[in-house]
C-alpha cells in the first residue's frame, strides 16, 4: 500500500513538473499560470468588428481517441455521445462566444483537422483518422449543428498538426454531398516536419471519395497566410522549394477565397 501511495505522488509530481516546464517554455500569458495539473489554455481576442478568435484546447480535457488510436474503421467509440475533444465547459464557452460575437469572420483556431476525410480510396468501409474529430464524430455535429442552427458569421477553421495542407468545406452532413456548408476549414503544413511520404498518394487517391475536400498537398513545408476584408478572406499556401537550403525559394502554391455570408473556399 505505501508503495502504491508513493508511486502516486511520483505521477502527481511528474506531472507537475510537466505542467511547469510548459508554462515556462512557451511564450504563455499570466492568466495562464498552471494551478497544479490545470492550466487555463482556450481564450478569445476580438480585432475590432472585423474578426474574432476562439483558440481552443483540445489537449488536456478530451477523452481518450476510441478503437485504440490510429488510422482504421470506426468503431461504436468514435460516436460514443460522450465523448469529447474541449470537455462540456470549453464547448459552452464556445458556443456562447459565436453565438454573442458581432465580428464579421468568426475563427475558430484549434489543433487537429476539423472536417471528416475518408482515407479509403475504395468503394469499402471508410477509414478515419482516430485522433481527429473524425474519433469524436458526435461533439463535432453538435458544432455543426450549432452552426448550421444559429448562423454565426463567417465561420472559419483553422487547424494543423498533419503536417500537410488541407482546404475542406464543413459540411452539415459529410455523408451528404447536397448538405448544406455551415463554414470552412483551413489546414496549415509543418515548416519543417515531413508528411510521410508513403501517405501522398493514398491520400490523394482518396480525393474522390470526399468532394467537401478543396486541396491537398502532402509533398511541400511552408505556412499559411491569410488576408481578411469586410468582404473576402484569402487564404495562400506559401511553400518552400527546400528545408535545409537558407536560400531556397518560396512561392505561393494555391490561394483559395471565402466570400462574406457565401461559406465554402473556392480556388482563386
Amino acid at each position: 500500500m505505501a508503495y502504491k501511495r508513493s508511486l502516486y505522488l511520483c505521477f502527481s509530481q511528474l506531472t507537475l513538473l510537466k505542467y511547469q516546464a510548459y508554462y515556462e517554455h512557451m511564450p504563455l500569458r499570466l492568466s495562464s499560470l498552471p494551478k497544479g495539473a490545470d492550466a487555463l489554455l482556450y481564450r478569445r481576442l476580438t480585432f475590432g468588428n472585423l474578426a474574432e478568435f476562439n483558440v481552443l484546447d483540445t489537449r488536456q480535457y478530451r477523452t481518450n481517441q476510441p478503437c485504440d488510436d490510429g488510422l482504421k474503421p470506426r468503431c461504436a467509440g468514435a460516436f460514443d455521445l460522450n465523448a469529447t475533444m474541449t470537455d462540456s465547459k470549453q464547448e459552452q464557452w464556445l458556443r456562447k462566444g459565436l453565438d454573442q460575437s458581432r465580428s464579421r469572420w468568426n475563427v475558430i483556431a484549434q489543433q487537429v483537422m476539423f472536417a471528416e476525410y475518408n482515407f479509403n480510396s475504395s468503394p469499402g468501409p471508410g477509414i478515419f483518422n482516430m485522433d481527429q474529430w473524425d474519433g469524436y464524430v458526435a461533439a463535432r455535429n453538435r458544432l455543426l449543428s450549432f452552426l448550421n442552427q444559429r448562423q454565426p458569421s463567417n465561420p472559419v477553421v483553422i487547424s494543423g498538426d498533419i503536417h500537410s495542407s488541407w482546404v475542406h468545406d464543413l459540411k452539415l452532413d459529410f455523408s451528404n454531398p447536397n448538405s448544406p456548408t455551415v463554414g470552412t476549414e483551413f489546414v496549415g503544413t509543418s515548416i519543417t516536419s515531413d508528411f510521410p511520404t508513403a501517405f501522398i498518394a493514398p491520400s490523394q487517391a482518396a480525393l474522390p471519395n470526399n468532394p467537401h475536400t478543396k486541396f491537398f498537398n502532402g509533398a511541400y513545408r511552408g505556412y499559411v497566410r491569410c488576408k481578411l476584408t469586410p468582404e473576402r478572406w484569402q487564404t495562400d499556401y506559401r511553400v518552400v522549394s527546400s528545408i535545409v537550403d537558407l536560400n531556397a525559394s518560396v512561392k505561393t502554391l494555391a490561394s483559395f477565397v471565402v466570400q462574406n455570408a457565401q461559406p465554402g473556399a473556392h480556388l482563386s
